[in-house]
C-alpha cells in the first residue's frame, strides 16, 4: 500500500525524533570566518569521566547530570542462541512496544560465515543488522536478534517515514573474492522493523560504495552518500513511493552551470550553489579494477557530477538533508554540507579547521531540539560534537572505553576507536551511539533543557 504524506510524516517522526523546537533553517554558517575561538560555546559544560550504570566502569566522559547506561557489546547472547557480532556502526531508533524503543543496528564486518544462515544474503559475508530493545523507564536492554545477515561491511544506513531501515554495503567485492563470495555486494537492503527481511538487493539504488542514506518524508526521494576518496552524491526516485523494490531512477548531483565542479577544497562556509542531477544509466553496472574500478561513479563524474571527499553520514531534518564529508576541507579533517531539496540548493555549513576542533566527523543525526549530532572518526581520542542551530560546535561525549585484563570483556584501549549509529529516541530523550570497536552501545540521557542537543 502507498503510504500518503501524513503517514509519511507521522512515521518520519517516530524514526527520527524529529520535534523541531527550532528551525534548522537558521543553521548558521560561522565556521571559515573570523576567529576560530568564536566557533565554540561551551555546551552542556565539561567533561569528565561518569560510571556505567551497568558495568560500573568509566566508560563516557560526559558534562555534569548525564548518565548512560552501556548494552549489546559483541558476543552479547541474541535471540535463538546466537551472539552479538562486531563493529557496531550506523543505527536508527524506533517506537517499540509498551513504550520500549527498538534500535536497529549495522555491523560492519566482512568475512563470514554469516552469523544467521537463516537471514543471511550470502553465507560466506559476516556483516548485517541487528533489532534491539531497550526500555527508557528503567534505562534497562530488554533482548535482541538478528534482523539481516550475510551482507558487507554494513557501514552506515538510514531510516525510512514508512518505519524501517535501510542498510548500507560498503564494498564492491564479486563472488569468488575474499572469502569465496557467494554473491555480488555493493547494495542497499530493507530491513523492516519487525518481520523477516527480504533479504534481496535493492538493485535499483546503485551498486558503489555505499555508506549512508535520508529520505525525504515530503518525496519518499532517497539521497544516497558514497565513501570514496572522490565521492558522488545521489538521489533515488522511486517509481512508487514507500516502495523501493518497485525500482525507479538513480541520480548523481552536479553544480549548475559547473559541470565537475570539486567541493572537497577551498570551499567558503555559507555560500550557496544551485544545483541539478544527472541520469546514472547502470546503476548496477559492474566495477571494471582495469579501468575505473567504480561504475556508478565514472558514470556520473563523466557527465559532469560533483565530487567531494568521502561522504558518510546523512540525515533529514527540517526538510533538509545534512551530509558529511569525512576528509573535506582546507585541513581535510571535515565537512558538514546543506542539501535543500525544495530550494535545489547546497551550502557548505561546517568546515573543521584542525582536528584539535573537530576530527573527520562521519555518522549524523538531527537533534530534536535542534543543531547536529557528528560523531568523530580522526585520529586520537574520539568525540561526539554538537553542532547547535547558531553555527557553533562543543565537545558533548568523550571515549573512555578501557577494558581491563580482569573485566569479562576483551581487554584493551579503545578510546580511540570510534563514534557511530547517533540517534535519539523519538521523545528525545535518550541519545544513542556506538563505539565501534569493542563494539558497545550506549544510551545517554540528561538535563537536555539548554536545548541544544
Amino acid at each position: 500500500m502507498q503510504p500518503d504524506r501524513r503517514s509519511f510524516l507521522h512515521h518520519s517522526a517516530l524514526a527520527g525524533g524529529l520535534a523541531f523546537s527550532q528551525p534548522l533553517e537558521a543553521l548558521r554558517a560561522l565556521v571559515g570566518a573570523g576567529d576560530p575561538r568564536g566557533w565554540r560555546t561551551d555546551g552542556y559544560g565539561p567533561l569528565a569521566p561518569v560510571r556505567d550504570e551497568v558495568s560500573g566502569l568509566r566508560l563516557l566522559e560526559l558534562p555534569e547530570g548525564f548518565r548512560y547506561s552501556s548494552f549489546g557489546w559483541t558476543g552479547d547472547p541474541l535471540d535463538g542462541g546466537l551472539f552479538t557480532p562486531g563493529a557496531h556502526d550506523g543505527m536508527a531508533a524506533f517506537a517499540g512496544p509498551d513504550g520500549n524503543i527498538l534500535l536497529i543496528r549495522n555491523h560492519e564486518e566482512t568475512n563470514g560465515p554469516a552469523f544467521d544462515a537463516a537471514l543471511s544474503y550470502d553465507t560466506a559475508a559476516g556483516g548485517g543488522t541487528t533489532t534491539i530493545e531497550f526500555d527508557p523507564r528503567r534505562g534497562v536492554y530488554v533482548g535482541g536478534r538478528a534482523s539481516l545477515a550475510g551482507t558487507v561491511r554494513n557501514c552506515a544506513g538510514g531510516p525510512t517515514p514508512w518505519g524501517s531501515w535501510l542498510t548500507c554495503e560498503e564494498s564492491l567485492v564479486e563472488p569468488g573474492e575474499g572469502r569465496a563470495f557467494k554473491r555480488k555486494h555493493g547494495y542497499i537492503f530493507e530491513v523492516p522493523l519487525r518481520g523477516t527481511p527480504t533479504r534481496e538487493p535493492l538493485v535499483a539504488m546503485g551498486r558503489f560504495t555505499h555508506e549512508a542514506v535520508a529520505v525525504d518524508p515530503a518525496t519518499g526521494i532517497v539521497y544516497e552518500t558514497e565513501d570514496a576518496g572522490a565521492s558522488g552524491l545521489y538521489r533515488f526516485l522511486p517509481n512508487t513511493r514507500g516502495d523501493l523494490a518497485k525500482g525507479g531512477k538513480l541520480e548523481m548531483l552536479a553544480i549548475d552551470r559547473q559541470p565537475k565542479f570539486d567541493t572537497r577544497r577551498g570551499q567558503k562556509a555559507g555560500v550557496e550553489y544551485p544545483i541539478t542531477w544527472l541520469p546514472i544509466d547502470q546503476p548496477d553496472r559492474a566495477h571494471d579494477i582495469a579501468t575505473d574500478g567504480k561504475g556508478v561513479s565514472a558514470q556520473g563524474l563523466a557527465k559532469g557530477g560533483a565530487t567531494f571527499a568521502r561522504l558518510e553520514g546523512a540525515w533529514h531534518g527540517g526538510g533538509k538533508i545534512f551530509i558529511t564529508a569525512t576528509s573535506g576541507g582546507d585541513a581535510r579533517v571535515g565537512q558538514v554540507w546543506e542539501l535543500d531539496p525544495a530550494q535545489s540548493r547546497l551550502r557548505l555549513v561546517f568546515e573543521s579547521p584542525g582536528h584539535e576542533v573537530c576530527s573527520m566527523p562521519d555518522n549524523i543525526c538531527v537533534s530534536p531540539r535542534g543543531g547536529l549530532v557528528l560523531c568523530e572518526d580522526g585520529s586520537g581520542t574520539s568525540l561526539v560534537h554538537g553542532l547547535t542551530v547558531d553555527g557553533r560546535i562543543f565537545p558533548f561525549v568523550r571515549n573512555n572505553v578501557v577494558i581491563g585484563p580482569d573485566d569479562r570483556r576483551r581487554a584493551g584501549d579503545f578510546r580511540g576507536s570510534e563514534f557511530a549509529g547517533a540517534t535519539f529516541s523519538p521523545d528525545g530523550r535518550w541519545l544513542f551511539v556506538n563505539v565501534q570497536d569493542p563494539g558497545v552501545t550506549f544510551a545517554i540521557t540528561g538535563p537536555w533543557e539548554k536545548g541544544l542537543l
